[in-house]
């Protein structure tokens, strides 16, 4: 099966909502188009929606949508092979510090 090419506005698209763009986050860990910075980025994106609908369900807000934020954070340990969770922010969002690398 031929890799297509990955046009730009498929990457913005990816960025603004990876759940509309692929069924799980091991998807992304797995398509051949994406560099490993871009799905580090879209991972991101993902693992940041997650934790917002995390955040609303504690609050009462939730939608029924499952946050899959450990699906997430799995697949981005399987690009990365680990990260830390010590630079971690002082609110519910938590947050986490990737090394990028190239």
């Amino acid at each position: 099966m031929p890799i297509v090419a990955l046009a730009a506005r498929d990457l913005d698209q990816f960025l603004l909502d990876p759940r509309a763009s692929f069924r799980r986050p091991e998807d992304v860990a797995g398509d051949l188009r994406l560099s490993r910075r871009q799905k580090i980025e879209i991972l991101c994106h993902w693992a940041y929606d997650a934790t917002e609908l995390a955040v609303a369900e504690e609050e009462g807000m939730g939608g029924g949508e499952s946050n899959n934020l450990q699906a997430v954070l799995n697949a981005l340990v399987s690009i990365t092979g680990g990260f830390s969770g010590e630079r971690s922010g002082p609110t519910k969002h938590s947050g986490f510090s990737i090394p990028i690398g190239d």
